[in-house]
Order: C-alpha cells, then sequence, then structure tokens
C-alpha cells in the first residue's frame, strides 16, 4: 500500500502542481465564477417558471402568460451565458499579467462579437442567442485567451498613446488602451474575413466541427465521467483542492451540456445529455462535498463509541448538510490515510455508475440543466436539478449506498480511535 501511495504521489502531485499554476486555467476557472451569479439567478427563475403541475393549477393559457413574464430572467443570463464567461476570462487572464484587466474584458467581449456571424432579419442583422450559449462557449473561450494575450502583447510592446501629466488617470488609461485594443480586434476581423471564405463560413462552425462536438461527445459519456471523478477524490487525498483542478478542465464541456439540456427542457424536448455540471454538483458533490461525506457523518453518528469519532460528527454535521466538508476530509482525516482511500476512491464511482443508469432507464429524469447552488442541502438539490421528486429519492438512495461502502472501514478505525482512548 505504501509503494502504491509513492507512486501515485510521485506522479499526481507534479500534475496538480502544473494545473494548479496554469495561467489559462486559472482564468478559465475565475472566469466561470465570474458569471455563476448570472447563471444562478437565470436557473432560479426557470425553477419557478416550471414549477410541476402549476399548469394544471392555473390552466395552461395562464400558465402561458407566467412563463412568459418570468422568461427575461433566464434570457438575459442563462442564454447568453457565454458573454459573461468570456469577459470573466478575459478580465481575469488580464489581470494575471497585472494589465488593466477591464480592457482585457472588453477585448475579448468585442473579439467575439466580431468573429460571430449575424443573421438577416429584414434590413438589420441579428446575433442568434444559441451562438451566446452553449454552442458558442468553447469559440468565446479561445477567443477570450487569445483577445487578452494579444492586448497584453501589444501593451508591453509600447504600443500605446502617453498622455502629459495632468490628464485625469481614467483618460490617460483610455487612450493608452487605444492602439492594443485596435490591434487586437483589427487581428479578429482579418480572422473573420479569412472564415468567411472557407467552407465553414464562420469560426463558430469550425470550432464546434471540429473541437467541440467531439469534446462535448467524450464529456458526456460515462467513461470520461469515472475518469474525472476519480481524479477529483485522487487529488483530494493528496491533500489538492479536486474539485477545482478537475472542473478547470471539465467544465466547459459540462455547462455546454446543461445548457443544451436547458434549452430542449425550455422548449418541451427531451433532454440530450445525462451527464452534465449538475450531474456532478447534485449526484456526487452536492451530498456533503466531495467524496460524498456526508453519508460519513452520518455512519459516525451510527457507528461512533469512540469520544473522537462523536465530536468529529458533531463538528461536521452542520457544515456537511450544506455540501462544506472540510471538517470531516481533515478532521477524519482523509488526506494521507491509507485506511479510507478504497471507500473514498469506490463510492463516488458506484454511484456515479448507479445514477448514470437510473437516469438512462428512465426511472429518474436526467438534471434539466438548471444550475443549483452548491450548498442547497441534498433531497431538496435532487428534486430542483430534475425538477421532479424522483432527484430527492435518488439522492437519498445514493447516500445509503456510500453508507454501506464506508461502514466496515468506520468500524475499523472507531475502533482503533476507542482503543487508544482506552490507554489514555
Amino acid at each position: 500500500m505504501n509503494k502504491f501511495m509513492e507512486m501515485l504521489e510521485k506522479f499526481l502531485m507534479p500534475v496538480a502542481d502544473k494545473l494548479n499554476n496554469n495561467r489559462y486555467l486559472t482564468a478559465l476557472r475565475d472566469g466561470f465564477m465570474v458569471a455563476l451569479p448570472l447563471i444562478i439567478f437565470g436557473s432560479i427563475f426557470v425553477v419557478i417558471a416550471n414549477l410541476p403541475f402549476l399548469d394544471r393549477l392555473i390552466g395552461e393559457e395562464a400558465f402561458g402568460t407566467y412563463q412568459g413574464a418570468l422568461s427575461s430572467a433566464s434570457n438575459a443570463t442563462l442564454t447568453i451565458m457565454g458573454l459573461f464567461v468570456i469577459i470573466g476570462i478575459g478580465y481575469k487572464l488580464t489581470q494575471s499579467y497585472e494589465g488593466e484587466a477591464i480592457y482585457g474584458g472588453v477585448a475579448a467581449l468585442a473579439a467575439f462579437l466580431i468573429l460571430t456571424p449575424q443573421v438577416l432579419e429584414g434590413v438589420e442583422g441579428v446575433i442568434p442567442t444559441t451562438s451566446l450559449g452553449a454552442q458558442g462557449m468553447f469559440v468565446g473561450i479561445f477567443t477570450a485567451f487569445l483577445a487578452a494575450e494579444l492586448y497584453q502583447y501589444f501593451t508591453r510592446k509600447g504600443f500605446t498613446i502617453k498622455m502629459p501629466e495632468g490628464v485625469p488617470s481614467a483618460v490617460a488609461r483610455s487612450f493608452s488602451a487605444l492602439i492594443p485594443m485596435t490591434f487586437t480586434l483589427t487581428t479578429f476581423l482579418v480572422v473573420r474575413i479569412i472564415f468567411d471564405i472557407t467552407r465553414f463560413e464562420s469560426v463558430q462552425d469550425f470550432i464546434y466541427t471540429v473541437v467541440q462536438a467531439p469534446l462535448t461527445a467524450l464529456g458526456a459519456g460515462l467513461p470520461a465521467t469515472i475518469v474525472a471523478v476519480l481524479l477529483i477524490q485522487l487529488f483530494w487525498f493528496f491533500g489538492l483542492h479536486g474539485q477545482i483542478i478537475v472542473n478547470s478542465v471539465f467544465d466547459p464541456i459540462w455547462y455546454a451540456l446543461a445548457n443544451e439540456n436547458l434549452l430542449a427542457f425550455q422548449d418541451g424536448e427531451a433532454l440530450p445529455h445525462i451527464v452534465s455540471k449538475q450531474f456532478i454538483d447534485s449526484f456526487i458533490v452536492g451530498m456533503g462535498g466531495s467524496g460524498m461525506t456526508l453519508a460519513v457523518i452520518i455512519g459516525i453518528f451510527i457507528i461512533g463509541k469512540s469520544r473522537q469519532m462523536k465530536e468529529l460528527g458533531k463538528l461536521g454535521a452542520p457544515a456537511g448538510i450544506f455540501n462544506v466538508n472540510e471538517p470531516i476530509i481533515f478532521g477524519l482525516p482523509i488526506i494521507m490515510n491509507p485506511l479510507v482511500l478504497i471507500p473514498w476512491l469506490l463510492a463516488p464511482v458506484v454511484v456515479a455508475v448507479f445514477t448514470y443508469f437510473t437516469m438512462a432507464a428512465g426511472i429518474v429524469p436526467a438534471p434539466t440543466g438548471v444550475i443549483v447552488p452548491w450548498t442547497t442541502p441534498m433531497i431538496l438539490n435532487g428534486a430542483l436539478a430534475t425538477n421532479s421528486w424522483q432527484g430527492g429519492v435518488l439522492q437519498a438512495i445514493n447516500l445509503f449506498i456510500v453508507l454501506i461502502i464506508w461502514w466496515p472501514f468506520l468500524r475499523i478505525m472507531d475502533k482503533q480511535f476507542y482503543e487508544t482512548e482506552r490507554k489514555h
């Protein structure tokens, strides 16, 4: 076991360190965090607009009017979530270079809009919201990275207008950004013109066909999900925030899948994906935190005879209800504890597989794409994510599965603690 752990540590620690310190993955993660409050706001109103059985209570016509009145909340946030992510990535990446972050953010947004094709309606061109949501997500991410880098490159090269002393700082910064912004956006305009004459006709179609569609298909499958879950658990075992590290890579895929589900849900169509952002957040993380440690806390209360276990259960329970599990991870401990490695790795994988096939069989609806705040307690979390009571029941079953897997290991730990306490 020690040799196995040493091998894992030797392999994982350098990888995790590189991922944690990668400028682009950090900007990507923080960019999504910028958009998260808006995404949750829109998700809340999607839930309110689609309350179960409300159409039967107030009638189809009144229900349609009710949904129309609330639709602006999701249309102005979830439907165009890509725009907020783009601004966030551009801002955070430029900030990491200690540049004028706001100009990096708006440069990323403007570059994306230049690349986005418009549809002619009458005498005016309009941008389809599909290009601003799931389908345009990957283009937006690449554009934000490149736009921020170009803006910083031209700034570092000194292509700026320097205003004389005494000019207000806001005015000086604006003129300083003028030439780098012009060069950056001109670059994207040239790219747009080049793609106009290719068979793809736009950057969006190229990225969607060559990059996004294959990655989305891969991320929507069970094997990739199992790999992601295992990596989350392994990183946590070695004291690294596995959720942040893995999400930095998988979030663009999971959010795109969630957005496609949301559009289908709003249109009353069959949901295209089982795996999405909320599949991970509600049915794995949303049960006490990474590793579903709320089941561990319940097991501690049932099994615990040692004073250490009892106190740990009291300490971890209030936080665990809201999916904060640091008291358990550091207090049990889970980090670098070979005794819990098996249940720590096994339980989330079993639950992921069970949840996937339960949803694939139609027993429980797949997540609708609504983003539920991660601190929402389980049962309610699952019900909101799937817009059904079955989602809450599935979480309860998953909790029982985790408890069964952890049971013998908790008994061994409690016995060790109890015997040690008796000796003292």
